[in-house]
């Protein structure tokens, strides 16, 4: 980032600061991530650079507890960005953040018996996940989720580059027809089973030896970090993001919460039991509105 010496008093924009939040996880992602206190200052245009403390609008501390501060001239909006999004793009492991994601109704279910999802979570949601897309280099999913919703996983409500799509089929069953494979919009890679790779096997395949036809989660996080690919969005569907949580690999899990009470259908997250409470997992937890819904932003201790 360049120095840039800007008036103290210039406040900060929505568009500006969504503008660094991008910045500050590329920083991340290429190995560069903001560590140690750093000032930013805006321009007439909005645009946020790096500047002296004593000039700055807006402060990052990655090491404090509160960690961002620049005083009122913070809108509603403008604090909401930074307080929800900047812990994914700053500090030491934000350069590996491995982030998974779950909309479900108070009941716990993330679509009815038969599968139907679509919508589940309001629109504030959706532009969430759009946003942690865009914050990310690679997003998730399993064959289940392609199978059933025909995903874009784009981000085409935000600006920012659409991440690499992955996913997650040991058998090889999801047919080349998804919108994933067909819409260019960005790479899709495929996770699959050496074993039932065969001869498939190209540019787009990722073979692993699978254990008992799962594939190992920390093998995915490997090949995809040997891509290149650090920064990982988990969307979906809830087998997936359970199967990355029951291995403990999990950075953050955000849980968004709608009021909808859905009856028996499909369970957002299924862990094996605990028979004491202690050994339940217990993140550190915050909570933001998203309209109607309700996020829980879940910090763990990875592995």
């Amino acid at each position: 980032m360049t120095q840039a010496l800007v008036p103290h008093k210039v406040g900060l924009d929505e568009t500006g600061v969504w503008a660094l939040l991008r910045e500050l996880a590329q920083r991340a992602s290429a190995g560069h991530a903001l560590d140690e206190r750093t000032g930013f200052g805006s321009d007439s245009n909005g645009r946020l650079s790096q500047t002296s403390l004593e000039r700055a609008a807006l402060v990052i501390d990655p090491g404090a507890e509160r960690f961002f501060y620049g005083g009122s001239r913070f809108t509603p909006a403008v604090s909401e960005l930074l307080d929800l999004y900047l812990p994914l793009c700053i500090g030491r492991g934000s350069a590996n953040l491995v982030l998974a994601h779950v909309g479900q109704s108070l009941d716990g279910q993330i679509a009815t018996a038969n599968g139907a999802s679509r919508y589940v979570t309001g629109p504030e949601n959706i532009l969430h996940m759009h946003r942690l897309r865009a914050l990310c280099d690679a997003v998730i999913v399993g064959a289940g989720t392609v199978e059933a919703d025909d995903p874009q996983l784009t981000t085409r409500l935000v600006s920012g580059a659409c991440p690499v799509r992955v996913v997650i089929d040991p058998g090889l069953r999801i047919a080349r027809d998804r919108r994933v494979f067909r819409d260019r919009a960005a790479p899709t890679l495929v996770v699959c089973d050496r074993e039932r790779a065969g001869r498939g096997q190209g540019p787009d395949l990722i073979p692993l030896e699978a254990d008992g036809g799962v594939l190992p989660v920390r093998r995915v996080i490997d090949a995809l970090a040997a891509r290149g690919l650090k920064r990982l969005f988990i969307e979906g569907g809830g087998v997936t993001v359970s199967h990355f949580l029951g291995a403990r690999a999990l950075s953050r899990l955000h849980v968004t919460v709608c009021p909808l009470i859905i009856g028996q259908g499909r369970p957002g997250i299924a862990l094996p039991s605990v028979d004491r409470l202690e050994h339940a997992l217990r993140p550190k937890t915050r909570r933001f509105s998203l309209g109607e819904d309700v996020l829980f932003d879940c910090a763990f201790e990875r592995a």
